[in-house]
């Protein structure tokens, strides 16, 4: 099928083929149809099958078929995300899809401040991509109306769940007029998922594609056996392919994903870290360097697990192997997206087999252990004495750098102690 037989006007067609979009994902294929049907839909899928276009290109066609509409534009479509990131992409999508329509698109979000945001709502936009709490906030303070919304989105709903914004959507639905088409997506419906989406739909017709559970068939997925203080030149070592033009790399924590950046800089690799810790401005400032091929590497938590979207991104590093299973697939799914191909390595230590073990059991396939490898593992799992013991140590070794530090400042400065106390 191609999107030509989806009965798409010639406006969104021609966008779609300066993106490069011939033929639809399988979500796009099953949900544009209803969506143009104006039926509700209760989408299962995780993100890198399509499911922003799904439900994107539908609603610019409704919005560009209505009658001219008089005076300011009124918020007529409402996609409610979890997190900035997925919200500026979803806002990036449907102005490369709208382009050649009027459709005007705006998108809100915490962090930042929010004077641009009210600006552009008060030019009018007629859909609008917002996370829960700045829509809440500006809603509060007059700026927002959902009065006119025809087409409301939810988009990663269990995720939303996940991160406490189940109230935040309550009292959003609640400002929502009765008479709409409401789109809800979700990679897993849990019962809590489910009643609320029984809360927002009529009559849902439901769609599922790629369970949490599946890998793409389109990664190749490779794992690497060391030993912990040999990760670094490891991943040094693996970075020396050619092949390898940008990659994805994940750490477990913040400061491990500083750290890999730090240590990349000083063998003169462009890369950036993205985190929590990181400002808004510092995220979208090294997301657009990746997209635009200025850096090499991204290194990031699993804040960016499920939130980033890069068109052709061929590899993705586990540097460190998540202890949860469905992480493992929607880390290693920013690669090998809408049918292309992509590699997935993992970098694993002793400690971390037992999660190899478990993510092997859920895809169901075993990752392909690789025998080229200059940095092979030697060491054996720490037993619970051992691990207790390793935990004590680093915990005085914590202690006794921060007592240094204090001694150090304190000596600097001899009002330093006075202060603190």
């Amino acid at each position: 099928m191609r999107f030509e037989d989806l009965k798409l006007i010639p406006e969104i067609l021609k966008a779609l083929k300066e993106e490069g979009y011939t033929e639809p994902t399988s979500i796009q294929e099953k949900a544009i149809p209803l969506v143009l049907k104006r039926e509700d839909v209760l989408g299962s899928a995780q993100t890198g099958t399509g499911k922003t276009a799904a439900f994107a290109i539908p609603i610019i066609q409704h919005l560009a078929n209505r009658p001219k509409p008089n005076g300011r534009r009124k918020i007529t479509g409402l996609v409610v995300t979890p997190t900035r990131e997925l919200a500026l992409q979803i806002a990036e999508s449907f102005t490369a899809y709208g382009k050649y329509t009027p459709i005007k698109n705006t998108v809100i979000y915490g962090g930042v401040g929010q004077g641009s945001q009210t600006d552009a709502l008060k030019r009018g936009v007629d859909v609008l991509v917002a996370t829960p709490g700045r829509l809440l906030d500006l809603m509060e303070q007059g700026f927002i109306s959902l009065k006119d919304v025809r087409y409301f989105v939810l988009d990663e709903a269990d995720r939303m769940l996940d991160m406490g914004f189940i109230h935040d959507i309550k009292k959003i639905i609640a400002k929502l007029p009765k008479s709409r088409q409401s789109l809800f997506f979700s990679a897993t419906m849990p019962k809590n998922i489910v009643d609320l989406s029984n809360q927002i739909l009529i009559n849902p017709r439901k769609v599922a594609v790629n369970p949490v559970s599946s890998t793409a068939e389109t990664i190749q997925q490779y794992l690497y056996l060391t030993n912990r203080d040999k990760k670094r030149e490891l991943l040094l070592h693996i970075l020396k392919s050619n092949d390898i033009e940008q990659v994805l790399v994940f750490s477990r924590t913040k400061h491990g994903a500083d750290r890999i950046v730090r240590n990349l800089r000083k063998k003169k690799i462009e890369c950036a870290a993205i985190h929590g810790d990181k400002s808004q401005n510092q995220r979208q400032k090294a997301l657009k360097s990746f997209k635009k091929n200025q850096i090499r590497v991204l290194v990031a938590t699993d804040i960016a697990a499920r939130g980033i979207d890069i068109d052709k991104l061929r590899h993705v590093i586990n540097y460190d192997i998540p202890n949860e299973s469905e992480t493992y697939v929607h880390r290693i799914g920013r690669c090998g997206r809408a049918g292309e191909d992509g590699v997935s390595i993992s970098i694993c230590e002793p400690e971390e087999i037992a999660y190899i073990k478990d993510i092997e059991k859920l895809i169901k396939q075993k990752i392909q252990i690789v025998d080229d490898n200059p940095f092979p593992q030697t060491d054996k799992p720490m037993t619970n004495a051992e691990k207790k013991e390793w935990e004590k140590e680093k915990q005085r070794r914590k202690q006794e750098f921060f007592a240094n530090r204090n001694k150090k400042r304190g000596a600097q400065n001899p009002g330093f102690r006075r202060r603190k106390r």
